[in-house]
């Protein structure tokens, strides 16, 4: 099996290393096209007013001046060109990518990629709590993370749909296993902007998070990285909203007669 890790973190992020290691316990045929600097939050956007600068860290190792998006299609359409890999395997990212953060998320994006290419894909995070995102216990998502790669592929990817994986905040022997879940919801608070000022005393502003408490529903990969689980989310590619479409050609056909 040839496997594409990639990551939003960039070349150099912990992460990655660890991912590189549990995609060695499942193949010899590991490839790494990562960017070269952080692209978290980029979501799914693609360089097209930019050029792509590629560097060759390492045999099969490489950076990307480009996003997550990027890389994968650099990967397989010019580093892999001759044989495109198997499986995509984006991250292992710094915090988790749950709820809302779907959407912001590059490690999700460049799994998304690959499942558009009709590559099976994964994206993985590792949750962080109040100790800090010098604290980040790497080692849980290193455990935990070739065994659930396997459940996943064993149990089969369907066209259309990348697999989103987040490893709670604990240690390895704490996890409470694995939760297949839906994307959870949080309160329309999430981002802030905060103003502070430089030197000169002129305004700037950075985009905020705010993490305020609040009870996870049911059956959600926020509610199963609370209990200590390993969230395993499928999301689908086709973002149709199939009723409202219905009551929508409905509406439509009894106003204009069609």
């Amino acid at each position: 099996m040839r496997i594409l890790v990639t990551n939003d973190d960039g070349i150099h992020s912990p992460g990655l290393e660890v991912l590189e290691r549990v995609a060695r316990e499942l193949s010899d045929d590991v490839w790494v096209s990562a960017p070269e600097f952080d692209n978290s939050g980029v979501s799914h956007s693609l360089s097209l007013s930019d050029p792509l600068r590629l560097r060759e860290v390492s045999p099969n190792r490489f950076a990307v001046k480009g996003t997550p998006t990027d890389c994968v299609i650099m990967a397989t359409r010019h580093l892999m060109k001759e044989r495109r890999p198997d499986l995509v395997l984006s991250g292992i990212n710094r915090g988790s990518n749950v709820a809302e953060d779907v959407g912001y998320s590059g490690t999700i994006a460049g799994a998304m990629e690959g499942t558009i290419l009709g590559i099976p894909s994964i994206a993985l995070s590792q949750a962080y709590g109040k100790s800090g995102r010098d604290n980040i216990k790497w080692h849980c998502g290193e455990r935990h993370g070739a065994a659930t790669i396997r459940l996943i592929l064993e149990a089969g990817i369907p066209q259309g749909t990348v697999v989103n994986v987040n490893f709670p905040d604990c240690e390895p022997e704490e996890v409470k296993g694995v939760a297949v879940t839906a994307q959870g919801k949080r309160d329309n608070d999430l981002l802030g902007i905060e103003e502070r000022r430089d030197g000169r005393g002129n305004p700037y502003f950075w985009i905020g998070f705010s993490r305020k408490p609040f009870t996870p529903g049911n059956g959600t990969d926020l509610k199963a990285l609370a209990d200590g689980q390993i969230s395993v989310t499928p999301l689908r590619l086709d973002m149709t909203d199939e009723p409202t479409m219905t009551r929508f050609a409905q509406a439509f056909a009894e106003r204009t007669g069609g």
